[in-house]
């Protein structure tokens, strides 16, 4: 397939490690440039950048905390600079803090509202003006398992709202040419930070094995490719059958 990707850029954020690190080497291999970054990961994001240019792509790797509109305006503003533009948005950061609801703290509850609903909109605020100006453009935001199964009340918020959020831009940035969907993984097998314990799998999952990370990956090129192009305000479920929506 021709995913149309050479030559455009991809933005991807929390792209030091796991889906954010495959995916900007599965865009890179289709021969777009990446923009890629971290809030804390530098040393892990600058290898990945490494990578990318191995392959031949242009890079720009920063840190930059999605939470912080200054920081993101800077970062794409560098991206502009160095790179022209930008055509695909993977909204990849992550804060995952949860627990029981009348044990948590504020701070939890703010950062997962900053990290995981500020932050997609502080970078499509920033870079949706330059897909309407090229009248092309892919936003890919993810969502997860919590709002549908259960999970914590605040995580639960986080990523339920963000499928809103897909939605409101797929209606919005249409007549434009841009697209906007939602990825929604299950449990898929990636590194874990010390705090984060992976969960067993459901007796009632079909597929008995976790997900691999090139199984979302694959989705996310596929989303952002110009055959993708009449796919709008969806949430695509990547979960073995956990659930069914």
């Amino acid at each position: 397939m021709d995913t149309g990707l050479k030559g455009k850029t991809v933005l991807i954020t929390g792209a030091s490690r796991n889906m954010g690190r495959l995916a900007a080497l599965a865009f890179a291999r289709e021969g777009a440039n990446l923009a890629i970054c971290t809030s804390a990961k530098m040393k892990e994001l600058k290898a990945v950048a490494d990578e990318v240019r191995a392959l031949g792509a242009k890079v720009v790797a920063e840190r930059c905390d999605v939470a912080d509109k200054a920081a993101v305006s800077g970062f794409v503003k560098s991206v502009q600079n160095e790179l022209g533009s930008v055509h695909v948005v993977l909204n990849n950061a992550v804060y995952r803090g949860e627990g029981p609801f009348l044990e948590e703290d504020d701070e939890t509850w703010e950062r997962n509202f900053a990290v995981n609903l500020t932050g997609p909109r502080n970078i499509c605020r920033a870079v949706l003006p330059l897909m309407i100006k090229q009248r092309w453009g892919r936003v890919i935001n993810f969502s997860g398992i919590a709002p549908f199964l259960g999970g914590s009340a605040t995580k639960g918020m986080a990523k339920l709202g963000i499928i809103g959020f897909t939605r409101g831009l797929a209606r919005e940035f249409a007549e434009h040419e841009i697209t906007a969907n939602c990825i929604g993984p299950g449990t898929i097998d990636v590194e874990r930070d010390a705090f984060q314990k992976s969960k067993p799998l459901r007796p009632t999952q079909p597929i008995r094995r976790m997900g691999k990370p090139q199984e979302v990956v694959s989705l996310m090129v596929y989303l952002a490719s110009e055959d993708a192009g009449f796919i709008t305000g969806q949430c695509y479920l990547v979960n073995g059958g956990m659930y069914f929506q």
